[in-house]
């Protein structure tokens, strides 16, 4: 008999299997798809010679995870690029806002803005590192809890209350505006804030790198480092119920909430079944991706120093789009995340050509095609853009649920991350990874600390379980 079972082998589930088996534990992930990863996958997916990431991209939290950090990856294949900016954030006059590295050399190009900017994040990226231990080790009592709390007090702000506060200029209010938008809320909702914040700290602190070759290697190398622990994956196993699964001591299901009731809801208390099913689930996302013949011709050449370019205009413009999104509208200018791995990652692309990868937020389930709107977005900052596709592949909300049943609606953050849920995810527990079955775990983004390629969902499951009343009787 198995110590563990893993349902699903994205980032979270093999956390899960690799802390098990780093405490001994016997485990075996079971994945559907034909190669493990979840949302961490890349594929040729326009033309051959061009590996394209299916869905994340950037992994500032990857870099920064306090669980990825404690594992051997680099000697199993995985290689983190930095860019030599990680964020550019462009406005229509031809300008841009540049994250760097340094605090002083983004200052430089915010105007108005130079000193606020360093006076009011210099103190964000010194408690960047205790905001993220705080997130793998969340019962331990803070090292320093004073930089938490000052951290803290600033993420329940609304981002728009904050920008306008905090900042004078365009360029400084668009540049935490486009970093705040990855919560997929409106930036006028509170707590929105917080995202902007761990995102340009994460900047300074760690950068915001990707692996070359692709986010798959990330994934191949925990899969890799996993069987040197023996552990085992299975792809190509669809699991419809929990009762179908090896003999096992516990089962940990790298799923949503609604997945948990489909494959073992006849094993939990009508109560609990009623609040999974009370979960909400966020915005879903339209993605292309694109074979270009060159680079992308930013009119800002600052641009092409970045790996990620956010597109969407001032503040007030990426608010109007998320607001819209968050009524359940579309948006006609919408706010755009766009990767451009190949000016740093030769090995994407046939020679002198490159790739392209955009998203943009859609309402839960929207059948519109964004494409156009996400190209004219990308063609408002970089005229000509449209003559160097080669190809486009497109995915739709409703596709992106086919290709992995966790993205409800095209929702890839587990479900939504605001009021309650920002907290009690997926129902309010003292162990929100323990389900009322002693047996079985969810070890997914829709638990703490949610979602990012950080792994720490798994890794704090595997936790619970591990110090389980029912785990140490056996």
């Amino acid at each position: 008999m198995l110590d563990a079972v893993v349902v699903g082998a994205g980032p979270n589930g093999l956390a899960a299997a690799i802390s098990l088996a780093r405490a001994g534990r016997s485990v075996r992930v079971f994945e559907a798809g034909p190669t493990p990863g979840g949302g961490a996958r890349s594929a040729e997916l326009t033309l051959p010679g061009f590996v394209h990431d299916v869905c994340s991209a950037i992994h500032p939290l990857a870099a920064a995870s306090p669980f990825f950090r404690q594992l051997p990856l680099g000697a199993h294949g995985l290689e983190w690029i930095h860019p030599d900016a990680p964020l550019a954030h462009p406005l229509d006059e031809g300008t841009a806002a540049v994250l760097e590295r340094s605090l002083e050399a983004t200052a430089q190009g915010l105007g108005p803005d130079a000193e606020r900017y360093v006076k009011w994040m210099r103190p964000m990226v010194r408690a960047f590192d205790d905001v993220m231990a705080q997130l793998g080790d969340p019962l331990r009592l803070p090292r320093r809890p004073i930089r938490l709390a000052r951290f803290g007090l600033r993420a329940l702000r609304p981002a728009h209350s904050l920008a306008t506060h905090a900042f004078r200029g365009p360029l400084a209010r668009a540049l935490f505006a486009g970093s705040a938008a990855h919560s997929f809320t409106a930036l006028e909702k509170p707590f929105t804030s917080a995202f902007g914040i761990l995102l340009l700290a994460s900047g300074h602190a760690v950068g915001w790198p990707f692996p070359r070759g692709g986010t798959q290697k990330l994934v191949d190398a925990l899969v890799s480092y996993l069987r040197t622990l023996g552990g085992e994956v299975e792809t190509g196993h669809r699991v419809l119920n929990v009762d179908e699964l090896p003999r096992s001591r516990a089962v940990l299901l790298d799923v949503t909430p609604r997945q948990l009731v489909k494959l073992a809801g006849h094993r939990l208390p009508p109560s609990y079944v009623e609040k999974l099913q009370r979960f909400r689930y966020g915005p879903g996302v339209f993605k292309v991706d694109w074979a270009l013949s060159g680079p992308i011709p930013w009119r800002a050449p600052a641009c092409a120093r970045a790996g990620t370019v956010h597109l969407g205009g001032t503040l007030e413009e990426i608010s109007a789009s998320e607001a819209a999104v968050s009524r359940g509208e579309i948006p006609e200018r919408p706010y755009v995340l766009l990767a451009q791995h190949t000016l740093f990652d030769t090995s994407r692309a046939p020679a002198g050509q490159h790739t392209g990868w955009a998203y943009c937020h859609v309402p839960n389930g929207s059948t519109e095609d964004m494409t156009e709107r996400i190209e004219a977005q990308v063609e408002r900052s970089a005229p000509g853009f449209r003559a160097r596709i080669l190809a486009r592949h497109t995915r739709s909300p409703a596709q992106y649920e086919a290709y992995n049943p966790n993205f409800i609606g095209g929702d890839i953050s587990g479900g939504a991350m605001e009021g309650s849920q920002l907290f009690a995810r997926p129902v309010a527990r003292l162990v929100p990874y323990a389900t009322p079955d002693p047996r079985l775990f969810l070890c997914s983004a829709s638990t703490p600390p949610g979602p990012g390629v950080h792994g720490l969902c798994g890794f704090l499951a595997a936790r619970a379980l591990l110090a389980s009343e029912v785990w140490r009787k056996g």
